[in-house]
């Protein structure tokens, strides 16, 4: 098993360029289609792991190694999703001198933007639809969305604005 989650995560870390959001198709498929978890208890790891310091594509990691095999399956999925780029960025570290003007090199990051845009619209549209937002609810992340990008509102009034807004929400409708 111990194998398995480091081939897994190795796999995950190596073939995927964009960072963390571009991960979670792969985190997603290989967690749920295996069965280490249900999709819902995905989303709810993925908006605890966002919560959480550090990059959260490792942070999920560690907590489905932690939930397969507690404490040394952590270890083994945090150092195989973090193997593969802390090689790249050693290899990029020690040619940068030579690479840094190339003009194939530049051409081909600009070729890889869309892709990994991509990668980061997936898994927010899988969550989306997972946790049941549709057209008219869909207001609540679009108008967050606008309010961090447009106008400069910091992403920690947002989440407080939300958490108050839900908890309100949960006394309105008798929940809490």
């Amino acid at each position: 098993m111990y194998l398995s989650l480091f081939l897994t995560f190795l796999r995950i870390g190596a073939f995927t360029i964009g960072g963390g959001y571009a991960m979670l198709p792969l985190i997603e498929r290989e967690a749920v289609g295996r069965k280490w978890m249900s999709r819902e208890e995905f989303v709810d790891v993925l908006a605890v792991a966002q919560a959480m310091p550090g990059i959260f594509a490792v942070n999920i990691a560690i907590f489905i190694g932690y939930r397969l095999k507690k404490t040394p399956g952590s270890i083994v999925c945090c150092l195989a999703a973090v193997l593969p780029s802390f090689l790249m960025i050693l290899t990029i570290a020690l040619c940068f001198a030579h690479i840094k003007d190339n003009a194939w090199v530049d051409r081909m990051f600009r070729g890889i933007r869309p892709v990994v845009v991509a990668l980061i619209a997936v898994p927010c549209l899988s969550a989306a639809k997972t946790v049941g937002i549709t057209w008219q609810t869909a207001v609540i992340p679009i108008a967050a969305a606008l309010l961090i990008w447009q106008m400069g509102v910091s992403p920690v009034y947002i989440v407080l604005l939300a958490a108050a807004g839900g908890w309100l929400y949960g006394r309105l409708m008798g929940r809490l």
